[in-house]
């Protein structure tokens, strides 16, 4: 009982952290921060991966399965959304060509 609350505790702390950092950061550095943010997303599918494929001893296969492929499919959903994302804030910055 003492982990969960310490572990409830240390999310709640990172929420907080976390929004006031990204609250913080200029329109200007959202672009780079995305790319970072992808990047991490990857080696989160990467991590997802290997948990969804490990079948070690004690425990429970079938339940690391669904766990890794949910992950899988959250970190996919947050890559995929991240490069659109980026795309779009990078056509801002294009220079458009006037139509005569």
């Amino acid at each position: 009982m003492e982990t969960l609350i310490f572990s409830i505790f240390i999310f709640v702390l990172a929420c907080f952290i976390g929004f006031e950092l990204i609250s913080k950061v200029p329109p200007t550095l959202h672009t780079p921060l995305m790319s970072g943010a992808n990047a991490i997303s990857g080696i989160t599918i990467v991590g997802a991966l290997i948990v969804a494929g490990h079948s070690g001893v004690g425990v429970d296969t079938q339940t690391s399965q669904i766990i890794g492929f949910v992950a899988i499919v959250f970190a996919t959903i947050n890559v995929v959304g991240g490069f659109m994302v980026t795309d779009r804030m990078l056509e801002m910055f294009k220079k458009k060509e006037d139509e005569k």
